[in-house]
């Protein structure tokens, strides 16, 4: 092969390198942006949701909201119930997630419960967040789909991960009552007041929340010893 061939054959080899790098780029950069209206669609459904209701909000209010075309919705979602959906996947899944890990080592159980309701308190009850699980309380029964999501995605795994904590803690000896396994709700019960008390009633009477854990864990596991 002459010089001059090898010579244009590595020249059309790097421009093809170029326009190789060059593409993935533009595919990159396309993809950051679909990923931002996303985010932007999901925002303004969150932010209509809160403020209209699940049935009143309609796809040309979010469109409006998130600055985007209504058929861009489209692009990303079916309809507002898939992206009600994206947004407990997003806002509150990640959290009950955090029920399936095991106590830290030398940790008790009801140390990682009080942890988790601390969190629970904080990062749900005390944020916008709550307003979507008063939303599915509120609108649940009018659409069953999404209280059936809800139960799929968040309720029965967390219920499920709040069992075998007290299981655990059953057999450690940290709860003296194993009929307890049997109803995990009574576990969670604070959280959920927390939730409704302070959409309703807080203006009226305020609620210490963490009071009420206290009291609560007090009562299932047995009060703390003074140290």
């Amino acid at each position: 092969m002459s010089k001059s061939l090898k010579t244009a054959r590595r020249g059309g080899d790097a421009v093809s390198a170029v326009a190789d790098v060059a593409g993935a780029g533009a595919v990159s950069r396309r993809a950051d942006r679909a990923a931002e209206r996303r985010a932007a669609i999901v925002q303004a459904a969150m932010d209509e949701f809160i403020a209209r209701g699940f049935a009143a909000t309609r796809l040309d209010d979010i469109a409006k909201r998130a600055g985007v075309a209504k058929g861009t919705i489209y692009l990303h979602f079916k309809d507002k119930e898939s992206m009600f959906e994206e947004l407990i996947r997003t806002a509150i899944v990640p959290f009950v997630g955090r029920l399936a890990a095991p106590p830290p080592v030398g940790g008790s159980v009801r140390d990682m419960v009080e942890g988790l309701a601390r969190m629970f308190l904080q990062e749900i009850a005390g944020t916008r967040r709550a307003d979507l699980v008063r939303l599915i309380i509120a609108e649940g029964p009018r659409f069953p789909a999404i209280a059936d999501f809800y139960y799929r995605e968040v309720v029965s795994r967390g219920l499920a991960a709040m069992r075998a904590l007290i299981q655990l803690a059953v057999t450690r000896g940290e709860i003296r009552e194993p009929k307890l396994v049997q109803h995990p709700q009574l576990m969670i019960a604070p959280m959920m007041v927390a939730v409704i008390w302070k959409s309703l009633f807080e203006r009226h009477a305020p609620l210490d929340a963490e009071a009420m854990l206290q009291t609560h864990l007090d009562l299932i596991f047995g009060a703390r010893r003074p140290t």
